[in-house]
């Protein structure tokens, strides 16, 4: 099987699963990725080019390997052909696949499903707790953006087979490129294992407008439900201020005054009384809504270790929010309407 009969391989297997999703939305990744094995595994029985592994490792990239030919599933309910992609480490790599595809669930706006080189796809890299690509195809009518691979001056297939140290030495290439006058934070890991040098242009969160740190605080809270912990819990904000400088590039050197200082828990200085933490999530309860239902589900499988639908994410929050706070319980004050 050569790249142009398998791309016509996903031109069925795309318009099969477009039909599907105008009768019937994805309601998750996990759903449509099995979706996306089921009809691949029905196309290739016709022809007996491929088999189909309904049980393969849970990290392993890419997510459907046929031979040398291999898909990586992306899904979104958003309206946006955007998307987190896999990390730059790739530790779960399957060597015997020679050709990536992606194949993009867009449930959002008009449902779609389309395909396309993941080369070409890969549009940017960003941080996590380790570097991690992130994806776009491009819109019906519109030029492609560049990739990131043709910005690096590297083809893909080369830079995957570097080390870490000297992807890192592309990517630091990349991020001083793309913010010429910003101010590059390099996060240094010591051991040199999975944690690596991270660029990233940094903004301080004192200087963020109002509404920026409420959406901010929102998204943060909603992905570490650690902050309910004692407020003798140590490290009870690492996850949360690690999120805001790799995500979004933000430094909060006073991690407790996101939620803890009284001018976020009691701005109106009634002396109320009662828990900080509970009267700051209080406020700002429908931008957590919000976030919930927005938020790419590959933040809530990275923080939470798992995917969970949007409309039952908060739900979720509760349950975790309730085994880790001891002085409280968040479900039964937040949340209530």
């Amino acid at each position: 099987m050569n790249k142009e009969q398998f791309e016509k391989i996903l031109d069925r297997c795309c318009s099969m699963l477009t039909e599907e999703a105008k009768n019937s939305l994805f309601k998750t990744s996990a759903q449509f990725e099995n979706r996306v094995r089921e009809v691949l595994d029905i196309i290739g029985k016709e022809n007996s080019e491929f088999q189909i592994d309904f049980n393969p490792h849970p990290q392993a990239f890419p997510d459907i390997a046929m031979g040398e030919y291999g898909v990586e599933v992306k899904f979104t309910l958003n309206d946006t052909w955007r998307s987190i992609a896999n990390s730059v480490l790739e530790t779960q790599r399957i060597d015997s696949v020679k050709h990536i595809y992606v194949v993009f669930g867009k449930m959002g706006g008009i449902p779609e499903v389309r395909w396309g080189e993941y080369e070409q796809s890969v549009i940017h890299v960003r941080t996590s707790h380790v570097p991690r690509f992130e994806i776009e195809l491009p819109p019906e009518s519109g030029e492609a953006k560049e990739s990131l691979f043709k910005q690096m001056g590297i083809r893909y297939d080369d830079f995957r087979k570097l080390d870490m140290q000297d992807k890192m030495k592309y990517i630091r290439s990349y991020a001083r490129k793309i913010h010429p006058d910003g101010r590059l934070w390099w996060i240094e890991d010591s051991n040199g294992s999975d944690q690596h040098t991270t660029p990233i242009q940094a903004r301080l969160y004192t200087n963020l407008t109002t509404e920026e740190k409420t959406r901010l605080r929102a998204e943060a809270a909603l992905l570490c439900p650690s902050i309910v912990k004692s407020g003798r819990s140590r490290n009870k904000y690492d996850d949360m201020v690690l999120y805001l400088l790799t995500y979004h590039g933000v430094l909060c050197h006073q991690a407790r005054d996101l939620f803890s200082a009284g001018s976020v828990a009691n701005p109106k200085n009634d002396d109320a009384g009662g828990i900080y933490i509970e009267r700051a999530l209080k406020l700002i309860e429908e931008e957590m809504k919000k976030a919930a239902l927005t938020m790419d589900d590959a933040l809530f499988v990275e923080y939470w270790g798992e995917s969970v639908p949007p409309e039952l994410r908060i739900k979720r929050w509760l349950e975790k929010a309730d085994q880790l706070a001891t002085e409280w319980t968040p479900s039964k004050s937040l949340f209530r309407d």
